[in-house]
């Protein structure tokens, strides 16, 4: 069995198929996991790498926004198409459709851009714990014997320390609608900037909705608890690694009818914002 970092790469390493119809065509992979369904930052990293492949290398990635519309299976391969809708004079447009067995399972629509020069403001990184002084998701789940908790320990490709505490057992302290997670590779990866901007998109899935669950006291383990993916969209504002520390902040500003949102913001440790990501998610919690 692979790494997880070596997951990731041999995920996101499409193959072309080729084929050039109205479409092009590329191939991928699947990852394990102990639920058998996909994890949906895998899926979101490979359509915007089959997006990549066909625009010029000086036009770099600025946004996507997606559809999950169903769920992926990890033991069948993905079918990427992608429709080449526009190329300006500084911005391309392309969608991605990913397949299984011929039935779509996201639909994404992706904008790219020539480095410009323009005006430059953000939010600041707000005031929070080092890594170093965090426990990681294998301290905290390293010693339950349960095969989702070893795969969130080991298996993942990226070693995530939340502050102020993680919400897989329990939710401690204030129920409040927002928190932060560092995060990191656990490994370093090779030096393509595209490679890094598709790993960013891997990593904002995974715990984009928590602020939703802490708000309401609520933990991964707790029973009949069922979570989906519904959209996802991202805005890469500046370029960072992800085999170094990043800091994703997060909040909920609203959950109800069975849905929750999430907005989050990433920054790399000298407090460049680099990102910014919004879900809306399906949360069905058992009534008491």
């Amino acid at each position: 069995m692979l790494d997880p970092v070596s997951s990731l790469l041999a995920a996101v390493d499409l193959t072309d198929t080729g084929a050039r119809t109205n479409e092009d065509i590329f191939t991928g992979t699947t990852e394990w996991s102990p639920r058998g369904r996909l994890f949906g930052g895998q899926v979101l990293a490979q359509s915007i790498t089959a997006a990549m492949r066909t625009v010029d290398d000086d036009r770099i990635v600025h946004s996507m926004h997606g559809y999950f519309l169903r769920p992926g299976a990890i033991d069948v391969p993905i079918t990427f198409a992608v429709d080449r809708i526009h190329d300006g004079r500084s911005f391309s447009t392309r969608r991605t459709q990913a397949y299984q067995d011929g039935q779509p399972i996201l639909s994404m629509i992706a904008s790219f851009q020539v480095s410009d020069d323009g005006l430059d403001h953000q939010i600041e990184m707000p005031s929070v714990p080092q890594p170093e002084d965090l426990p990681s998701a294998a301290d905290v789940l390293g010693g339950i014997d349960h095969p989702v908790a070893q795969f969130w320990a080991t298996r993942r490709a990226f070693d995530m320390r939340h502050a102020p505490s993680p919400v897989y057992l329990q939710v401690e302290g204030e129920q409040v609608a927002h928190q932060a997670v560092w995060f990191k590779a656990l490994q370093p990866m090779p030096d393509d900037p595209n490679l890094h901007r598709a790993a960013l998109a891997y990593a904002s899935d995974y715990t984009i909705l928590e602020s939703i669950l802490r708000r309401h006291g609520v933990a991964w383990v707790t029973p009949g608890l069922k979570m989906a993916s519904l959209d996802h969209a991202m805005w890469w504002h500046r370029f960072a690694r992800v085999d170094d520390w990043l800091l994703y902040v997060q909040e909920s500003p609203s959950a109800s009818g069975g849905r929750g949102l999430s907005m989050g913001r990433i920054y790399d440790r000298e407090g460049r914002l680099i990102a910014s990501v919004a879900q809306e998610g399906m949360v069905r919690v058992p009534a008491p």
